[in-house]
């Protein structure tokens, strides 16, 4: 056997731990929550589609690697919801160690290439990181939203949390942040979001 297609296999039979696991998003039918690997695939089609609305010419190829990756730390490190303030701010760390134990699996060239993808994601400063951020955000409020308000009323979630978590959707899009805030006020008209 190849040394180096045995490291990349075991990676990918590690992948399918993704699927495993739950985030606090419903899918739109109301129906069930969705995992992980749904939703990266979900934000890659979403960032394909809605790529003309960037703040800024993106690589799209460099997109849809990031978005593709950007959540594989969950495996280990788990999903951490994000109006979960307390599980937040350990976050980073856990992700951190995820990305070296999962990306380290690979063999050395891949394995920098994807934590470059991964760290750049994380950093939020190039277009692309922006956008990706963007698509990442921008999927999980149309859920909440197209299930009418499913998730924000189970948790109690407020208006100004959901405006301070999902902003940076700006640094992406000014569109679809625009787009966004329609949809948050229509959530507190319609009694979905507390004021």
């Amino acid at each position: 056997m190849d040394p180096r297609m045995d490291r990349q296999i075991d990676f990918i039979i590690e992948l399918e731990g993704l699927k495993s696991v739950l985030r606090r998003s419903y899918l739109i039918n109301g129906d069930r929550l969705e995992n992980s690997a749904e939703h990266s695939w979900h934000i890659c089609v979403m960032a394909m589609v809605l790529m003309e609305h960037a703040n800024q010419p993106i690589d799209l190829n460099k997109t849809i690697r990031m978005l593709l990756i950007h959540d594989i730390v969950e495996i280990e490190a788990g999903d951490t919801y994000c109006y979960d303030d307390g599980n937040m701010v350990e976050q980073h760390q856990r992700e951190r160690i995820a990305a070296d134990n999962l990306f380290g699996m690979l063999p050395e060239d891949q394995a920098r290439q994807l934590m470059a993808l991964w760290e750049e994601f994380e950093e939020a400063q190039t277009p692309e990181a922006r956008f990706a951020g963007a698509m990442d955000r921008f999927m999980p409020l149309l859920q909440s939203y197209f299930t009418d308000g499913k998730a924000w009323v189970e948790n109690e979630i407020h208006k100004d949390q959901v405006i301070e978590r999902n902003e940076p959707i700006s640094d992406g899009s000014e569109t679809l942040w625009e787009y966004s805030l329609s949809l948050i006020e229509e959530g507190v008209n319609r009694g979905w979001l507390s004021q």
